[in-house]
């Protein structure tokens, strides 16, 4: 006799990755306080006890979430930092992509990182610190390229590079708060371009200046 086909039940979790970018997408779009356990184990079609196995608690998956993404969403602007470019057009590059990644269509607005977490209940406060401490990683990241600018002579050596980085970490800040009350991708190009305006004449790299 045949055997009765079985009917295959529904998988118990998702694919690690997958539920990584959907919880990433959630609280991206409705932040870490606004987004809900309730909410993301709809989103992931899975039990609470599932994604308490495989994530751990709503912070460690919060956390998890933006390694995974920032990856993503850092790789571009990264390399430009970290490369070859010179320093002022690196940071055009960061700027310009910026203005294009915090307002287009297919992903949430703003930036995942640079506005998350700035207010937040009192028992919170863990997870404030990390997304802070992420922005300072990237601010360091930003002055470490300056660094090298006045190493190599792009910039003066009485240039405040840390001031410089917070500066223009404080510009794609902004940014991102512009984009989520709706600003366009011209207009955040617009303010880039007038960021880049401030950047320190004496050493300005020779391809931006009229002979």
């Amino acid at each position: 006799m045949n055997q009765p086909v079985r009917k295959r039940g529904r998988p118990r979790l998702l694919q690690h990755d997958v539920g990584l970018d959907v919880a990433a997408r959630l609280f991206w779009q409705h932040g870490y306080e606004g987004t809900s356990i309730a909410d993301l184990t709809e989103a992931m079609g899975i039990p609470a006890p599932s994604l308490y196995a495989a994530y751990g608690s709503k912070e460690e998956l919060y956390r998890q979430a933006l390694d995974h993404i920032s990856e993503r969403e850092n790789k571009q602007w990264l390399e430009a930092l970290q490369g070859k470019m010179p320093a002022y057009d690196a940071i055009a590059f960061y700027l310009h992509d910026a203005a294009a990644r915090f307002t287009d269509q297919g992903r949430p607005r703003g930036c995942v990182i640079s506005t998350a977490v700035l207010q937040h209940a009192e028992k919170n406060g863990s997870v404030a610190h990390a997304v802070a401490a992420r922005r300072e990683l990237g601010l360091q990241t930003i002055k470490a390229r300056f660094d090298r600018a006045v190493a190599e002579g792009e910039l003066a050596p009485e240039t405040d590079t840390d001031a410089l980085a917070r500066f223009y970490g404080a510009v794609v800040q902004g940014m991102s708060a512009q984009a989520c009350d709706g600003a366009s991708r011209a207009t955040l190009t617009r303010l880039a371009d007038v960021a880049l305006s401030a950047w320190p004449r004496s050493r300005r790299h020779r391809r931006n200046q009229v002979p």
